[in-house]
């Protein structure tokens, strides 16, 4: 996978690109939610790539497919890795050999819909790791890899989803940009890539404007009003 068609998405920040979501009319913004920066502890660290994704399932479940390779061994050159893991789950679905192997095949990070460990690991490696949480269990026995490059769908923690206020879930397809730093993590569908970059140049261009006036004294009501037209 290659990395250039990122370069109009990276150079916006997760909440630029999200406001361009929202304008075209994703009603999530693309923000896939209760996922942090883990490492590393630099804030100025951004990756944008192609997603790579994994499913986890429970050890218990004997119905669901296994995998004839690793997922780190199969990711591409490029990728950022996406796991999805069963939300009950208590144990590290990542840990520090991961990230080395990850990191040695070029991948450009990992986001954990679970929990990793060995955090240490990964910052001391600089490998960019984002996830819900952290655990001193590791995988086995309470979870494995079941299938890569097949859609996931990421709810929000403890969302019901027979509630109708809540969070709307991400779609995420292989190939898909996830973009990603300390304010969160963010989805941006292939086909919205270029689309998306246009509305966070335009977005930016506005607040640098809005910005201006601000720090010139002047109201936040009546620079929305000028600048954003609300």
């Amino acid at each position: 996978m290659s990395s250039l068609a990122s370069l109009p998405l990276k150079r916006f920040s997760t909440c630029e690109i999200s406001d361009a979501l929202i304008k075209i009319g994703l009603p999530h913004g693309g923000h896939i939610p209760d996922i942090r920066m883990i490492s590393p502890q630099s804030g100025s660290t951004r990756i944008c790539g192609p997603a790579y994704t994994v499913q986890m399932v429970m050890k218990s479940d004997t119905t669901s497919p296994s995998l004839t390779a690793h997922f780190v061994d199969t990711a591409p050159e490029g990728s950022v890795i996406v796991i999805d893991a069963p939300p009950h789950a208590k144990n590290a679905v990542w840990g520090g050999l991961m990230t080395a192997g990850a990191k040695a095949r070029g991948a450009l990070g990992v986001i954990i819909s679970g929990r990793c460990r060995d955090i240490a690991e990964h910052r001391e490696a600089g490998f960019p790791v984002f996830s819900r949480g952290q655990s001193t269990l590791g995988q086995s026995p309470f979870t494995r890899p079941s299938a890569v490059n097949i859609p996931l769908i990421i709810s929000p923690q403890g969302v019901s989803g027979n509630d109708p206020e809540a969070f709307p879930a991400v779609r995420i397809e292989p190939g898909d940009w996830l973009i990603a730093d300390e304010d969160g993590v963010v989805c941006v569908p292939t086909g919205l890539a270029a689309k998306v970059a246009e509305l966070a140049d335009k977005g930016r261009q506005i607040d640098v404007k809005c910005m201006e006036d601000l720090v010139a004294g002047e109201g936040i009501q009546e620079t929305f009003k000028k600048h954003r037209g609300k």
